[in-house]
């Protein structure tokens, strides 16, 4: 029986670490509850995302095309990467998803992955 996304994962170059960390960590505030020498695991109520520190290049996008965080405040989140700098291509909007009523955003990571802010209404 499938329960669930365990984690996403993400390769990043040794010297992006750090704005990676500062994304994620420090703005978005998710724990690192697991870390080795090429790698860390950040946690979140809805699952984890997995950061590979081993990547000799940057990586070209792949098939994933944007993970989302489900948030109770899309324009908080959205306000708070503005103020650091990173870049909002989409939103905040309403969408209507079958019986679904959201607000999303959209913005790009340190990577350069798109990160979406989902609020259910």
């Amino acid at each position: 029986m499938i329960k669930g996304i365990h984690h996403v994962s993400m390769k990043c170059r040794p010297e992006q670490l750090g704005k990676v960390r500062d994304f994620y960590c420090d703005m978005l505030e998710m724990p690192v509850c697991a870390e080795w020498e090429t790698g860390f695991l950040l946690d979140t109520p809805a699952g984890k995302v997995e950061f590979f520190t081993n990547s000799q290049e940057d990586l070209p996008k792949g098939t994933i095309r944007h993970f989302a965080f489900e948030v109770d405040n899309v324009d908080f989140y959205i306000c708070l990467c503005q103020e650091n700098g990173h870049e909002i291509f989409m939103g905040p909007k309403d969408v209507v998803l079958g019986d679904i009523n959201a607000k999303v955003a959209f913005t790009y990571g340190p990577l350069g992955e798109e990160v979406e802010f989902f609020e259910v209404k």
